[in-house]
């Protein structure tokens, strides 16, 4: 088999490469995102309804959109939704709750230790230790401009 050049096999990617429905994907990644946002401020004001001040109705719809997710990703259907609606639904809270919940839920076949306890944070893990640390190193900078600026 003769070797291609790099032109050549990036020709015969192109060629080959279904198109990718730009504007389709584009829409229902907006209106998946956006309906998300617009079902989580009908929470928020539900829970606001319901007596519950205005940032613990916000931590309430928070947890809401996260348990639902995790539900979701539990019984199979998170990811047919993501499916359809991509970074719509990806992007939000609810793709960081389904990038815990799913490696979490395939625990069986390791036990729960190497399972459950490991497969948890193997997606999560660097994007909460990153939180953590950027958080810190901000309340830092923020706590010396501060006290010195």
């Amino acid at each position: 088999m003769p070797q291609m050049t790099n032109k050549e096999y990036a020709a015969l990617v192109r060629r080959r490469a279904p198109a990718s429905p730009t504007v389709k994907n584009t829409a229902l990644a907006f209106l998946f995102g956006g309906g998300i946002c617009a079902a989580a401020e009908g929470m928020r004001d539900g829970f606001a309804a319901l007596g519950l001040p205005a940032d613990e109705a916000g931590t309430a719809a928070t947890t809401a959109l996260i348990f639902l997710s995790a539900l979701l990703t539990a019984l199979h259907v998170y990811d047919r939704i993501a499916k359809a609606a991509g970074a719509g639904i990806i992007v939000p809270i609810t793709g960081f709750a389904n990038s815990v919940a799913s490696p979490a839920i395939e625990f069986k076949t390791e036990g729960w230790v190497l399972g459950l306890g490991a497969k948890m944070f193997s997606v999560a893990g660097p994007v909460i230790v990153y939180g953590a640390a950027a958080s810190a190193v901000y309340g830092a900078v923020y706590w010396l401009s501060r006290r010195f600026g």
